[in-house]
């Protein structure tokens, strides 16, 4: 029987665009998290079935912005067309963009940040700031699962 390795804590740079639809909170920062990501990612697991040309309900994609004094933080999906979007959520596009990536689980995300930020400043990269880009955490849901996979995207220039 093969062991999944949940935090591989592997690095690399990768090109990508979204469409999103999802729901999301602003609330002060730090004091109210990581509660109010928790809440806006269970509020909008409520609903996912909601949602038209859903790619994985169980890949669920969280942009967030912060300026040290609050924080928006989102719980999308992926959709193949921005088309129908469900009354009191939004939907929008992540226009094609490089982002250094790590792989690791839900308890062991802030090691993963600070593994991406070392790697990125050994590789020489700096992250990018809003410009058209949010940083990403994206989960890999399972059922009745403690620990899952989650992947962090920083975008670089």
């Amino acid at each position: 029987m093969e062991v999944k390795t949940i935090a591989t804590f592997e690095c690399e740079v990768i090109q990508k665009e979204y469409e999103l639809v999802g729901q999301s909170i602003t609330a002060n920062f730090p004091e109210s998290f990581p509660d109010a990501a928790i809440k806006v990612q269970m509020d909008f697991e409520k609903r996912i079935d909601e949602i038209k040309n859903c790619k994985n309900k169980h890949v669920l994609l969280s942009p967030y912005m912060c300026n040290d004094i609050v924080a928006t933080y989102f719980a999308c999906v992926e959709v193949g067309v921005l088309t129908e979007i469900p009354e009191g959520m939004i939907g929008f596009n992540l226009p094609m963009t490089e982002y250094a990536k790590i792989s690791c689980s839900n308890k062991t995300i802030d090691q993963g940040y600070t593994k991406i930020f070392a790697w990125m400043g050994e590789n020489g990269y700096k992250q990018k700031w809003y410009d058209k880009s949010f940083p990403i955490e994206i989960y890999y849901l399972e059922e009745g699962a403690e620990e899952e996979v989650v992947e962090i995207l920083i975008p670089i220039q």
